[in-house]
């Protein structure tokens, strides 16, 4: 991967449609439409779809990403690269039954942060609004967008977390989203609706991301806690690709995929390697836990192979959109929370 320099450069880098993209796009029908696409990673998924159609020589097939799109940049931005774009509240039901039907859907709306204080909106969010999607969209593919968090915390000496795990995770969050597969679930098994539950952790965005959030710590001196002391991460690129392959996998009763990388990133080595790297001694607090949220994506490698950025790829990525000042979006994933309390 060429290192990205700027944001169109990233974007460009994080929208390229991968050879599994063009082959899924060439052997499914229809439009594509993008629920909650003014998300970190909703406008790049988009600009791949687009950009895999056009590629496959496709232009009339349509690519619509819905949002709140409180940012009317945002929405322009979309707009310039041959996506169109619809304002709508997923949680106004008369809103999402005016929406146009189409065949493929990825959805990407729900609410993670502010659950500690608005757990009631988190569960309207993540719980009530895919029940009203799942009923306006019956008849289409549906790849819904959830999080490896629906398990409960693995021993960090063990295997990951595999799809058929019980579905046990601690905090108001991680069980909204069990809630969410189970209302698709529910509604795909009734209308014969075909979907998948897609479990993603954690995407990397030079933006945001687990290895921006111990490096930017390291850089500024500050202390990285490495009590959650392993994770698993994926480009944010590879994910949207392995997302819209979907499309091809769905089934009913849903099928579930882990989606993140094989290698397990110990915490403190990844910081110790960013200080070495930025010259700054890394500040660690904490010690490793027994538990922690890790994941086996053996599935999605069996399905897609492995992912085209490599770990070492993404790590010399962050360092150098670290060094040359590139902008981030403030958002720290919060990684390291152990109680599901976000």
């Amino acid at each position: 991967m060429n290192l990205p320099s700027t944001i169109e450069e990233l974007e460009e880098a994080l929208s390229r449609p991968t050879p599994g993209v063009l082959e899924t796009l060439g052997s499914i029908e229809g439009d594509v439409m993008i629920l909650g696409a003014g998300g970190k990673m909703g406008p790049s998924l988009a600009r791949m779809v687009r950009r895999g159609l056009d590629a496959t020589g496709q232009p009339q097939r349509r690519v619509i990403a819905v949002s709140r799109f409180s940012s009317a940049a945002a929405a322009e931005g979309l707009r310039a690269h041959g996506v169109e774009t619809l304002s709508c509240d997923l949680m106004d039901r008369d809103a999402v039954n005016a929406l146009p039907r189409c065949p493929n859907v990825i959805y990407m709306a729900g609410q993670k942060f502010g659950t500690a204080d608005a757990p009631e909106l988190t569960w309207v969010m993540n719980v009530h609004v895919p029940a009203l999607v799942a009923e306006c969209f019956a008849g289409s593919r549906i790849v819904v967008f959830s999080t490896g968090c629906v398990y409960p915390l693995m021993p960090a000496d063990g295997r990951g977390a595999r799809e058929d795990d019980p579905l046990t995770p601690p905090g108001e969050y991680a069980n909204s989203c069990v809630g969410r597969e189970r209302v698709f679930s529910h509604f795909a098994i009734k209308h014969g609706t075909p979907a998948l539950m897609f479990r993603l952790c954690y995407a990397i965005d030079l933006r945001y991301g687990v290895l921006m959030d111990v490096a930017q710590k390291v850089a500024a001196g500050l202390p990285v806690d490495v009590s959650m002391g392993w994770a698993n991460v994926i480009w944010q690129g590879d994910a949207s690709a392995r997302a819209i392959q979907c499309l091809a996998r769905v089934s009913s009763p849903p099928t579930a995929l882990n989606v993140t990388g094989q290698e397990r990133v110990s915490i403190r080595d990844l910081a110790t390697h960013f200080g070495e790297r930025l010259g700054r001694p890394a500040v660690i607090t904490g010690e490793e836990g027994r538990l922690c949220w890790i994941w086996d994506a053996s599935r999605s490698y069996d399905w897609f192979g492995p992912p085209m950025v490599s770990l070492d790829e993404m790590i010399d990525a962050t360092v150098h959109w670290l060094r040359i000042g590139g902008g981030t979006l403030g958002k720290p994933t919060h990684f390291e929370v152990q109680d599901g309390q976000f």
